[in-house]
């Protein structure tokens, strides 16, 4: 399957133009603000990762036209308050992506994926001297959750050299933050407890990243895998006329190493 360039350009006016009808008729449409789309778009996105997560691609198709009907959205309130046109919004990615990728575009040699990375950490690096806040960090959204901060936190600085060389410090870092972990837990200091334990999922992060796993992905299979494993745990214990609500530890222990013999993945 390859897409039909003048098929694609003509899909993308006809979304224009759509965009432009509702601005002008939908009541709804009328009202809406960058901040009031902001909390929809987050919820797009998600529901986007959703459908690859589960390898759906009629609905990854769906989600992807959501996503790309607020960005049209997006662009057209930018040209209603005449700060930009969606014209100069995708000329300024394609300006960037042609200066960030000098191993296409220019003369610059790389051998593999990690130089490619490099390289964008530094020119983005470079880029930002031009700009009041210099930092590597200084792109990195403070709204991110957690874990996907704590790993593009990770990347930022690995750009730059600021990594672990071997994988065996990355997987001791571990082990040393999980035993600063217990002295706080063995003095019941609960700010500090709080505190260590963040350094602890740190340093899992990162040591996932150095495996090449990342770590959001993994957590969310395991999420899943665990609400599969407990439902089917319910259904046989229904099935066997008990009240779960009623079961100790042990007897519920019975049904879970069925659910998971049962339930191999």
């Amino acid at each position: 399957m390859k897409t039909d360039r003048k098929q694609a350009q003509k899909a993308f006016v006809r979304l224009l133009d759509i965009m432009d009808d509702l601005r002008t008729q939908c009541p709804w449409d009328i009202k809406q603000t960058n901040e009031t789309l902001s909390y929809l778009t987050i919820e797009e996105t998600y529901e986007l990762v959703d459908a690859i997560r589960e390898n759906d691609a009629e609905e990854i198709k769906k989600e992807l036209g959501d996503i790309f009907l607020h960005l049209v959205f997006y662009s057209k309130i930018g040209e209603e308050n005449e700060q930009f046109t969606i014209t100069e919004v995708l000329n300024a990615i394609s300006d960037k992506l042609i200066f960030r990728h000098p191993h296409i575009y220019g003369d610059t040699q790389v051998k593999d994926a990690k130089e490619v990375l490099e390289n964008w950490e530094k020119i983005k690096l470079a880029e930002k001297s031009q700009k009041k806040d210099q930092s590597v960090l200084a792109g990195v959204p403070k709204s991110l959750p957690s874990m996907v901060k704590a790993l593009r936190i990770q990347e930022k600085v690995r750009g730059v050299g600021f990594d672990w060389s071997e994988i065996d410090d990355v997987k001791a870092k571990i082990t040393e933050e999980l035993n600063e972990l217990e002295v706080e837990v063995s003095v019941e200091h609960q700010k500090n407890m709080e505190s260590e334990m963040g350094d602890v999922l740190f340093a899992v992060i990162n040591y996932a990243r150095h495996l090449g796993i990342n770590p959001e992905n993994a957590l969310a299979k395991t999420n899943e895998k665990f609400i599969k494993r407990f439902r089917f745990m319910e259904q046989t214990i229904k099935e066997d006329k008990q009240d779960i609500t009623q079961m100790n530890l042990e007897e519920m222990d019975i049904y879970w190493d069925q659910a998971k013999r049962s339930l191999k993945s």
